[in-house]
């Protein structure tokens, strides 16, 4: 069995557990792995799903921070036919069990330290609950549950589904569904994201839970045989010791994470090798061109921008070199027509102008968003969807994002969206973060704010705001320019590092029956 005929039954770790049984495969903060120890235990768990009665297409929550327990349980349930959803640890209570409840989850694998006794006996449905960690209340320990089961191989294997939840920026959030397995291979085609097994190792540094780093961090290393650092939580100094120690090959970052490295004063940063580095892939949030044009000259051309969602998209990304000459874009849209840009009256935007940005849908195996079809239409058109983002896209084709539909501006009937504006005040040197929303105006319906969290040493003052307001009035016309400036602390973020713009503007709108 070759490794692709494998990776299509979900049990591509069966190669490399025969090929390299001894050879280290995973390691986080508590244990490690090889190969072959990966292997058995994601078959150990697998039977212990089977035989609990779980069949193809039931789902499993996996409520677990970056460990090795995550990578077998991902494991099992991709060799079990399982419709597999991590769920962010960060989440209250409540709001974790809605996920659980909603993805109609026949069992769970959580970690001992999220597990709340406040609403974990709330859950129903659940035929399967393991403890990774400590006891819960209620819940079998993960590792004696494995002991008790066989490591042999299973008899027929079937390719289990991943179902992620959008982080819900209006409403609930929702599952976004495909009914059949999404193929590893054929996306590790190109130069984008080949890898070495010889000499790469990669390095997760950001929740696994989320869409990015499960797939960069986890499915594409481990499809390939490579060796994967996991860090549980964020720490700069532990980010550069390891990828020092462990010459780290590969990683996924957000730009809040650049921002936070490049925190660190030089003369400690001199203090690491990172020349081994030899690929950054970053997305999910905007990265203002000074913060990636300094991790450029620190890390050298090795950051490689994509764009899409957990919905999909077209494969958009973008090299060090073409973003160096081309600064903001997120790269080159395809010449094959599978991604388009249209104005409101639903055609071609012109050359330049802004749009809504959609992506082709795959017509073998769309997504849905898990029973919400009013919701997948809405985001549908003509065998297109979007994930509302605005964007243009200049005479050489380069795509630039310029905010959401969601979040976009109405002031006096002009569209006005935010990440332009963003964009302008983070040149100035005092700005950390920056977050510009529509705040109720009387005259204009709705004016600029901008929203500002200032770097250390910074005073928030009037004149400070002065100026930066005349920063942001250098490069934006004068409709978007910021009517007045507020500032805070700390800007609330996803642990992807979105900024929750939903979350910085409600309190301008608190108390009124309508929110535009």
């Amino acid at each position: 069995m070759t490794i692709e005929e494998a990776a299509a039954r979900g049990v591509a770790s069966a190669i490399y557990a025969d090929r390299w049984p001894d050879r280290l495969a995973v390691r986080d903060a508590h244990a490690h792995r090889t190969f072959k120890a990966l292997h058995e235990n994601a078959n150990r768990l697998a039977q212990v799903f089977i035989n609990a009665g779980l069949r193809p297409g039931d789902g499993i929550a996996l409520l677990c921070g970056n460990r090795c327990e995550f990578i077998e349980t991902f494991l099992a349930s991709q060799r079990t036919g399982l419709r597999l959803t991590p769920v962010n640890w960060h989440l209250s209570g409540p709001e974790a069990a809605y996920i659980i409840e909603d993805c109609e989850a026949r069992a769970i694998v959580a970690e001992s330290r999220f597990l709340n006794e406040e609403w974990i006996g709330n859950l129903s449905g659940l035929h399967v609950k393991l403890s990774v960690g400590g006891a819960s209340s209620g819940y079998e320990a993960y590792d004696a549950a494995l002991a008790d089961s066989s490591p042999d191989e299973l008899e027929k294997p079937v390719h289990g589904t991943i179902m992620l939840y959008t982080s819900g920026t209006t409403g609930r959030p929702k599952g976004v569904l495909r009914r059949h397995p999404e193929p590893v291979f054929p996306q590790l085609a190109g130069s984008f994201s080949e890898f070495d097994p010889e000499t790469d190792v990669q390095l997760c540094c950001g929740p696994a839970y989320h869409a990015a780093p499960l797939l960069f961090d986890i499915r594409w290393p481990l499809a390939s045989g490579v060796r994967i650092e996991l860090l549980d939580g964020w720490d700069s100094r532990r980010v550069l010791e390891t990828i020092t120690r462990e010459k780290v090959t590969h990683a996924h970052m957000v730009p809040i994470m650049f921002q936070r490295l490049l925190a660190l004063p030089k003369a400690e940063r001199d203090q690491f090798d990172v020349q081994s580095l030899r690929k950054i892939f970053h997305g999910a949030a905007p990265c203002p061109p000074d913060v990636k044009r300094a991790m450029i000259d620190w890390f050298g051309p090795v950051l490689h921008e994509y764009y899409a969602g957990s919905e999909g998209g077209a494969g958009i990304h973008i090299t060090s070199q073409e973003w160096l000459e081309k600064p903001g874009s997120v790269g080159r849209i395809p010449s094959d027509g599978s991604v388009r840009i249209l104005d409101e009256t639903g055609g071609p935007a012109a050359q330049g102008a802004d749009g809504t940005i959609y992506h082709v849908a795959d017509a073998n195996n769309p997504f849905e968003y898990f029973k919400a079809p009013e919701k997948t239409a809405a985001q549908s058109r003509d065998g297109y969807f979007t994930l509302g983002d605005i964007g243009h896209v200049d005479t050489d084709g380069f795509l630039f994002l310029t905010g959401r539909s969601a979040e976009c501006i109405i002031s006096g009937g002009v569209n006005i969206y935010p990440q332009e504006i963003d964009d302008a005040i983070a040149r100035h040197p005092g700005v950390a973060d920056v977050c510009s929303i529509g705040a109720p105006n009387a005259e204009w319906g709705e004016e600029v704010r901008a929203v500002i969290q200032l770097k250390a040493g910074y005073i928030a003052s009037d004149k400070l705001a002065a100026e930066i307001l005349k920063t942001a009035a250098e490069t934006l016309a004068r409709f978007k320019q910021p009517r007045g400036i507020d500032f805070v602390n700390e800007l609330p973020r996803l642990p992807s590092g979105k900024i929750q713009r939903e979350r910085v503007r409600a309190p301008y709108w608190a108390g009124r029956e309508k929110q535009i």
